[in-house]
Order: structure tokens, then sequence, then C-alpha cells
């Protein structure tokens, strides 16, 4: 038996070729919808790092090319690990912004309204008619970085965290925070504090009074007294320390400028013991009833911030002003913060001692007291 033979055109061989292909393709599912993509740029800054602190999240990341995006209605969700302690963040403790614009949020979704809850480790952003589109850029904060938040998201213990990101049904992305103890740095600067005490010569203007004698160190010698005649003199202190909160100095005497009679030179004014600045220098009363009248000291410093770094007086001491030089401490000379021991007002103050007596003080060639200067400082 014989066959007979076909002829089969070119054009019939085409379109059995093509009709087998699409049998092909369909049983091994090409479609041409579109797929998911990875989202770009994704990342997680915290305010803080440290092991089981609060902290601030910005989640930030880009909708990549090609991608569908995330469509009205849809979910944006943020999952944390375990570990990390979400606390009672909600929708006021999220800031929410697309390509730099703010979205309005709240508990639930309605119009252009995003809704933001938190569930166990998971912050879900829902649409109402908002969209996210390919190439967009988004910035969530969370925490008190958002406007108006004041609840944040407690760290876990050291290590590495990976955190998801989903938009939409088709893009996803992942990102890692790590957690680790701060370090800690730490140095020593040792204390200092030298305070000295240096005479001053004749003719050394101190607070609008003009020396009349020279001290040493350890000697305030006035000499003979007379009769309406003013006896200036003074020492200069010098302090250097590296104190924060600086340093104040006082002065005090052991007792009356007595003589071993008991006569007394009593202290300004007229023995009243003037505590306060704002006295300017009166002569001595010279009342024949009233020994107190017959003869004061006193004390003055040209440091300008006694009152307004120290508070010490109710102003500071004025040109010719003093008050008593006593058995209690008077403040001469502060500052609140390093001192470098040279410079007027900060590490360098003259204190001046003036006398004066009537023709009625007794007389005695030994009167005299003990002056101790005290310098604290406050580290």
């Amino acid at each position: 038996m014989f066959a007979n033979p076909t002829s089969v055109g070119i054009s019939q061989r085409v379109v059995a070729t093509l009709v087998a292909c699409a049998v092909v393709l369909f049983s091994i599912g090409v479609y041409t919808t579109a797929q998911a993509a990875n989202l770009t740029d994704i990342s997680d800054t915290l305010s803080d790092s440290d092991v089981s602190v609060v902290s601030d999240h910005t989640i930030a990341f880009t909708v990549p090319a090609g991608s569908p995006g995330l469509l009205a209605t849809e979910t944006l969700t943020i999952t944390f690990p375990a570990g990390f302690n979400m606390g009672s963040v909600a929708f006021g403790d999220v800031d929410f912004s697309i390509n730099a614009g703010d979205q309005t949020l709240a508990a639930a979704p309605s119009g252009a309204t995003w809704g933001a809850a938190v569930a166990g480790q998971v912050l879900t952003i829902t649409s109402g008619t908002g969209v996210l589109s390919a190439g967009d850029v988004v910035e969530i904060q969370i925490g008190t970085n958002a406007a108006g938040g004041s609840n944040q998201i407690t760290n876990p213990t050291a290590g590495s965290y990976e955190i998801v990101v989903t938009a939409g049904a088709a893009d996803t992305g992942r990102t890692r925070v790590a957690i680790i103890d701060n370090v800690l740095v730490t140095a020593i600067v040792n204390t200092s504090f030298d305070f000295t005490i240096t005479g001053l010569a004749t003719s050394t203007a101190v607070n609008g009074t003009s020396t009349t004698g020279s001290t040493s160190p350890t000697a305030i010698p006035f000499g003979v007294l007379t009769a309406g005649e003013i006896k200036s003199l003074a020492q200069r202190l010098n302090v250097s320390t590296n104190a924060r909160n600086g340093f104040v100095v006082t002065v005090e005497s052991d007792g009356d400028l007595q003589s071993s009679t008991g006569a007394i030179i009593d202290n300004f004014d007229d023995g009243s013991d003037v505590s306060d600045t704002g006295t300017v220098w009166n002569a001595p009363g010279n009342l024949i009833g009233d020994e107190t009248t017959w003869g004061h000291w006193g004390l003055t410093s040209n440091d300008s911030d006694l009152n307004s770094l120290g508070g010490f007086y109710s102003g500071e001491f004025g040109a010719n002003e003093f008050v008593a030089a006593s058995t209690s401490p008077r403040a001469v000379f502060h500052h609140d913060g390093p001192s470098d021991g040279t410079t007027a007002n900060i590490g360098q103050s003259d204190v001046l001692y003036q006398v004066e007596i009537t023709a009625l003080q007794e007389a005695a060639d030994d009167y005299s007291t003990t002056l101790t200067y005290i310098a604290t400082p406050t580290f």
C-alpha cells in the first residue's frame, strides 16, 4: 500500500507553530501582570542604640521603579522583631511623609487620612484614598521625634535585629539595626587651688582710695594714728584654680582692734559693725559720752562682681564705700568658675583697710588684732 503524499503550505505551518507556542507558554505560567519588587534605600535610624533604653525610630525607603506601589485601602506594615517593646506607641507617636509631604494620621483611615495602629510587634499604616507610587520616598518617624509624640520603643538586649517593611501587596524590604552597650569614656583632671597674699606699696589706688603706707603679706602696720588723719593700707589677693564653680575668699578678725589696757578702736561705723555695702566712709562721731565714736576701722574690696556673682551684698562696693572689719566673715573676693590668678575680678582682687580716730581715742602703743583669710573653692 502506498501513502498518498500531502502538500502542506508555508502559511499553514506558521499557524501551527504559533498555536503550539501558545499552548507551551500557557502551561508554564507566563503572565503579563507586574511582579513583587524590593523596596530600595531602606533604613532605620535610632536616636539611641543602647541596650534596654527607649529610642525613636526614623524609617525611610523608596518605592522601586516598576512597582505597582500601594493602592487605596492597602496597608504598609513595619514588623519589629521580638525583644523590641512597643509599649504604648500609637498613631499619635507616628509621623508619615511621602516625598517630604506630611500625611494626616488617625487611629483608622478615612478618605485622605491614613490610619495607624500597633498590634504586637507590627505597626500598620492603612490607606484611605492615599497611594504610594513607584519612585516615592517614604519616611516614618516613631516616638518623640514625631510631632506631639510621647511614647517610644524600648530596645532589646545587645545584638543585630532585622526589621521588615511591606508596602501594599507586592513590595517588601528588610533592614537591620545594631543594639549595643554605650561606650563609657572616663578621664581624671587633678584639682588645683593656689591662694596668695601680697603686700601693696604706698599710693596704690584701690576702689577710689589711695594707700597711705605699705604692707607685707603678713602685716598691716597702720603705725602712729593722729586724730582726723585717715590711714589706708591694702593687700592683693590672687587665686588660681580649676574649680568648676569657682571660689570665695572671706576675711575675719579674731577680736576687736584692742590694746592691752582694754581700749578699743571700734568697727566701722561708730561700732555699728556695717555688714553690707553702700556706706561711704564717715569720720568717727567723737561724742564724749560714747566711746564707740572715738575711732573706727573698716575694709573695702575692688572685686566688682561680689554681688552680681555671689550675692554677698546688696550692691557692689562703690568708690570709698566700706564695711566693718569684723569677727564675722566678710566676702572680699569671688568668682563662679576657674581662675587664672591674674585677671582682675577673676583671679585677682585688692582689699583695702582704713582707720580714723578722734582726739578722744585712748592712748596705747599696742592696738592689735589678727586677720584670717579663708579661701574656699567649689569643685
